[in-house]
């Protein structure tokens, strides 16, 4: 198949592929003329029952040093610094993310962000939870709660921009709970695939927690995560 050109494309994109087994492969000409191998697997089901006893939790975030956390960008100038226990970005620059992977965890984390800025907390690396200003708005999936293009929170429960805010995201294999300031706005849904602009697709594999940081300021602090007990 064939689309037009995007944004700054000059040429039609054309991709070409077969499927073999469980395996997609074939080739893309990109909306620059520049072809690209490709090769797909199909994604996991990843479920299975959640577990009955978690760890307590574990801080993620030292009080005044990015122990733990790189950035995801390398060659770039990590724009993150901590202080007091805060993590800030204070312009659009680098994402952050994990040293330490997880599969399946109960994630507590709060955030703050000024007027119109955006962030979003990736799970695994790989599925948004978005952060975004949407005080007021409709509920989407592309605005607070919302894990982007996929779930939309049955309520839109934003504070005004420069307040503290709260999540707490249960995941395991591929459903989902988020508690954003203390409502349930998505429970127990399965999400169907990698948000665009994860770190990869090996969606069985663990993977680490990443802080969105290119796309405005935004401070997030007390970040925790529980895991399961065997």
């Amino acid at each position: 198949f064939s689309i037009p050109p995007q944004w700054s494309g000059t040429h039609d994109m054309h991709l070409t592929g077969r499927v073999s087994g469980e395996t997609l492969e074939g080739t893309i000409l990109d909306h620059m003329g520049v072809a690209r191998k490709f090769k797909g697997s199909k994604a996991p089901t990843l479920l299975y029952p959640a577990p009955e006893e978690w760890s307590a939790p574990k801080d993620l975030l030292a009080k005044n040093t990015l122990d733990g956390w790189v950035p995801q960008q390398t060659g770039k100038e990590n724009q993150w610094f901590v202080k007091e226990g805060v993590l800030t970005s204070p312009a659009s620059g680098v994402n952050l993310m994990t040293t330490d992977s997880f599969k399946d965890f109960k994630l507590h984390i709060e955030f703050k962000y000024p007027e119109h800025s955006n962030s979003g907390v990736y799970l695994r690396g790989r599925y948004e939870v978005q952060v975004e200003d949407s005080f007021g708005k409709e509920p989407s999936s592309v605005y607070l709660g919302g894990v982007y293009g996929f779930l939309t929170p049955n309520e839109n429960v934003a504070k005004k921009p420069g307040e503290w805010q709260t999540y707490d995201i249960t995941l395991v294999g591929r459903r989902v709970t988020v508690v954003a300031n203390g409502k349930t706005i998505i429970h127990n849904q399965i999400i169907p695939g990698i948000t665009g602009g994860a770190l990869n697709s090996r969606e069985a594999e663990p993977g680490p927690i990443l802080l969105q940081g290119d796309h405005g300021p935004v401070e997030y602090r007390n970040i925790t995560i529980a895991t399961p007990l065997e």
